[in-house]
């Protein structure tokens, strides 16, 4: 596997966020694997909100997908990605999570993307708020990819994801504990009822003489405690509270008729965060005026995060795009 050795991070100059927080200087620190930059075909993955720009090799959240051989193959495509500034990954923090909206982090990620002097990409692909910020990015810059592809994802945040966010929020302002009962909290969004009750069965942890389902509950938020800030957790939350590529901004049709990328939407049967309907009726609205437009769906019992579980389904619904190109060569 080739990597490019390029000096890390970029340095964003100058700049003001949509609630006109400025910024003298932003670190945005990135990860290449596969080809080397400019060599091949060049895939943008956008981390979730506990991920970072570790997308593939040994640490990598997405190595079952990204890697030699795998669906999006290192020995064919450019892997980039960035990190969120601020997700915890290096010493820069954000104080004031709520400076941010999703929209910010599109326009860091494309002035990083023009910083490495990249002109279009393969593709944008992205899980949770990583595909959100996708969205954000084509609506921003209609002819940036030739794929987008949003996993478990929507171009908008819902009442019903606002809400959750909006406890989150809470929990992580008042709780003695925020980082380790705003996970309890998540990974009940995160799962399903259904993806519990064949984990559980209501069995008791014999040693701790409590449900196994709270004391995995538990061992999740002090896992994440372990190795998450409080402010990073603030600032993930708060973008995705804030994905909506029509805020201050022109219609859904008038910013999606501008691209010519293809889209392929991926739901999750039972994601309870960004469901499946919703997914389905945000394809219907785009096939109203784009023909280049698809959806697929991942059946699964463990909600959303079954977009980090179900590989194989993933690499069946992915093989078109990613392997096309695998062809063409």
């Amino acid at each position: 596997m080739k990597l490019e050795n390029i000096p890390n991070p970029i340095s964003i100059q100058n700049f003001t966020t949509e609630n006109g927080a400025f910024y003298h200087t932003l670190p945005l620190s990135f990860t290449i694997a596969g080809q080397s930059l400019h060599s091949a075909p060049i895939v943008l993955v956008n981390h979730a909100l506990t991920g970072n720009s570790q997308v593939t090799g040994e640490n990598g959240w997405w190595n079952d997908l990204i890697g030699e051989g795998k669906t999006i193959d290192t020995s064919v495509y450019t892997i980039l990605a960035f990190d969120i500034p601020g997700n915890g990954s290096n010493s820069f923090l954000v104080e004031n999570y709520l400076d941010f909206t999703a929209r910010d982090v599109a326009r860091i990620f494309i002035e990083g993307i023009k910083a490495l002097q990249i002109e279009k990409l393969f593709a944008i692909i992205g899980g949770s708020v990583g595909g959100g910020i996708a969205w954000e990015i084509l609506a921003l810059e209609p002819n940036i990819t030739e794929n987008l592809i949003p996993i478990a994802s929507d171009w908008k945040s819902t009442d019903w994801l606002i809400a959750n966010c909006f406890l989150q929020e809470q929990i992580l302002n008042n709780s003695s504990k925020p980082i380790e009962d705003a996970r309890i909290h998540a990974m009940l969004c995160y799962r399903s009822p259904e993806s519990f009750k064949e984990k559980f069965q209501r069995t008791i942890n014999q040693d701790l003489l409590i449900f196994n389902i709270e004391s995995w509950l538990a061992h999740h938020g002090k896992k994440l405690q372990q190795r998450f800030q409080l402010s990073s957790y603030k600032l993930m939350n708060q973008l995705l509270k804030t994905i909506d590529i029509t805020r201050n901004s022109e219609s859904f049709e008038n910013l999606l008729s501008k691209t010519n990328a293809s889209i392929h939407i991926v739901g999750i049967n039972s994601d309870l965060f960004f469901t499946a309907k919703e997914n389905v009726e945000t394809y219907e609205e785009l096939k109203k005026f784009k023909d280049n437009v698809f959806y697929s769906e991942i059946v699964s019992v463990h909600g959303h995060d079954a977009f980090l579980i179900e590989y194989k389904q993933l690499d069946h619904l992915l093989a078109d795009i990613f392997k096309a190109e695998t062809i063409k060569k």
